[in-house]
């Protein structure tokens, strides 16, 4: 009940960017402005809060499990990815969205709001480490997918990986092994920031919805069929096997958060900046986000 009072509430914040949106107030320009506070303040600083402000319950060899989860789980995502396109029929210009689509789930502006609130800090902190093969994947692989046959022409940039979001992820785990002592402003400032996230990350995506006809998108059955797979069936199969090998009950909500989260909106970002099918990426990031807010709390039911 609460994860679904949760996701009520992300709803009503992506109703107001869309609203927002519709009547003229916030416009793209105010999006990008929004995502960059979201990406380089808040979430670095509800990843901090999650080191400084929790009970300190959980031990360094839980974060060690939680990074060989999150890399067996996307090596599986890899796996399932290449099976996407023969699944769905995918025409030769929409093979490297549905790839795209399958390995990249949206942690960041939905995943680590959803979290925080419903489980805590301690639960964030596990979130925080599938930052990093997330960051890695995206920008090499990911670009990989997205450019198809010519994806030969874009080498390693360590500056990509090691963005804002996965430094604060390291720092995080360095403070909460080391038991840093903190200062109680650094606490608040910190706690402050955090605060911002939900809000305007749901914001962000319900201005990116106003630009998408709703009606179009819900008669997609394609889209409807692919959502369904990757709102439902791949979360509810993963965290089930992820049960059989996990006792962390925590662990094994956060691993469920990460498989039901909607599309990544890195997908649009990166077909639009190397000239893909961004309409199928639009549609695949909105379509997921809103169906969402029904299916998490669903597949909560079901597997927890």
């Amino acid at each position: 009940m609460l994860l679904l009072q949760q996701m009520i509430v992300l709803f009503f914040y992506m109703v107001l960017g869309y609203y927002g949106s519709r009547k003229g107030v916030l416009d793209s320009r105010a999006s990008k402005v929004l995502s960059w506070i979201v990406v380089n303040v808040a979430n670095p600083g509800m990843v901090i809060n999650s080191a400084v402000g929790g009970d300190g319950r959980a031990t360094g060899r839980e974060l060690v499990n939680t990074a060989v989860i999150a890399v067996i789980m996307y090596v599986i995502l890899l796996v399932l990815a290449q099976l996407a396109p023969i699944v769905f029929r995918a025409s030769e210009h929409e093979k490297g969205i549905y790839k795209l689509m399958t390995t990249f789930n949206n942690i960041g502006f939905m995943g680590f709001p959803v979290i925080a609130a419903v489980y805590g800090n301690e639960a964030l902190l596990y979130a925080a480490i599938f930052t990093l093969p997330f960051n890695v994947l995206i920008y090499t692989y990911g670009i990989a997918m997205v450019r198809g046959e010519d994806s030969t022409g874009e080498g390693f940039q360590w500056r990509k990986i090691l963005n804002v979001g996965v430094v604060a992820c390291l720092i995080a785990v360095v403070l909460y092994l080391a038991s840093v002592p903190v200062p109680q402003f650094v606490k608040t400032t910190v706690s402050g920031l955090s605060g911002l996230t939900a809000p305007l990350s749901m914001m962000v995506i319900g201005i990116s919805l106003s630009a998408i006809s709703l009606k179009e998108l819900f008669l997609d059955v394609k889209l409807l069929v692919y959502a369904a797979v990757k709102l439902l069936i791949i979360p509810i199969i993963g965290t089930l096997i992820i049960r059989q090998f996990v006792s962390n009950e925590l662990l094994v909500a956060v691993c469920m958060i990460m498989l039901a989260t909607p599309v990544a909106s890195m997908s649009v970002m990166l077909a639009q900046q190397y000239d893909r099918n961004v309409e199928l990426a639009s549609k695949g990031v909105a379509i997921t986000t809103l169906l969402s807010v029904v299916t998490i709390p669903l597949v909560s039911a079901i597997v927890l």
